[in-house]
């Protein structure tokens, strides 16, 4: 995605279009998600910090934080140009939510290789990660490789690896008690939601917000305002929008659902829970 520009000459391209992005009108948020380490630039964190509705937060694939495990799998960064990025990203955007995702138990991967993992994750501090154990797919060089790891052992490295993500997730989150945050206002998502009066939102660094909707002031599609409350490692809990700010994108979706009915969208696969909840 950010190599954007790379097949017509302009390596700059990417950055250019997002501060274009800045220019438009009504276009509250402009988020991309999983830019490759190797083409992200200097330019690109710029123009991610100077343009207002390029929402800051990265999400970046890691993958593995040994060198040889990346290697193995082909990457072609290693942890030192992984970890440069996160820095240059946090000067110049102080208060970026970074996320990621890591698999484990890649063949080969040795126990000072999940050390290497557990090393660059403490570093890094990520908002969130999005964390799987190694799995077979057939016709890839890796379901043949030598030295595929037991379940057992790969089971254990996931959890380890889990359990300190969460501790880091929940104290990263911890330091938005207190705090105002703006939400994109997306629904009822939380088992708790309706019987609590709650929307959810995603804030400008995309954590995951229940928020108190008793006074249903806040409509899908609007931006709200609202105080931080409690925090968890997977969400967090604010109380009633302090300022709630209608957009052409609330409206429309409210129209819609007037003349179609509450119809949720299901993608993937659905399951009998999503399906009994139509």
């Amino acid at each position: 995605m950010n190599a954007y520009g790379v097949d017509f000459g302009d390596r700059q391209a990417f950055a250019k279009l997002l501060r274009e992005c800045g220019k438009v009108e009504g276009l509250e948020r402009v988020r991309f998600m999983s830019p490759h380490p190797r083409d992200f630039t200097d330019d690109v964190i710029a123009a991610m910090a100077e343009t207002k509705n390029v929402m800051p937060h990265l999400h970046m694939p890691l993958q593995s934080g040994s060198n040889k495990v990346l290697q193995a799998m082909r990457r072609s960064y290693r942890r030192e140009r992984y970890l440069g990025i996160i820095d240059s990203v946090r000067k110049m955007i102080p208060n970026a939510a970074i996320t990621t995702d890591i698999i484990v138990g890649f063949p080969g991967e040795s126990d000072a290789d999940f050390a290497d993992t557990i090393d660059l994750v403490k570093q890094a501090k990520f908002s969130a990660a999005y964390t799987f154990q190694y799995s077979k797919r057939p016709g890839t060089p890796a379901a043949t490789m030598a030295d595929q790891i037991p379940d057992d052992v790969m089971a254990d490295r996931y959890n380890q690896l889990h359990k300190i993500q969460q501790e880091i997730s929940k104290s990263e989150n911890e330091k938005l008690i207190g705090k105002t945050v703006e939400l994109l206002v997306s629904g009822h998502e939380g088992r708790h939601d309706h019987d609590q009066n709650r929307m959810n939102g995603r804030s400008a660094d995309f954590r995951l917000t229940h928020f108190d909707n008793s006074n249903a002031t806040a409509r899908p599609g609007d931006l709200v305002e609202v105080k931080v409350l409690e925090a968890f490692a997977n969400h967090i809990v604010a109380g009633a929008p302090t300022a709630v700010k209608k957009t052409k994108g609330a409206a429309a979706h409210a129209a819609w659902v007037e003349d179609n009915g509450d119809k949720k969208i299901l993608l993937g696969i659905p399951t009998l829970a999503a399906l009994k909840s139509l």
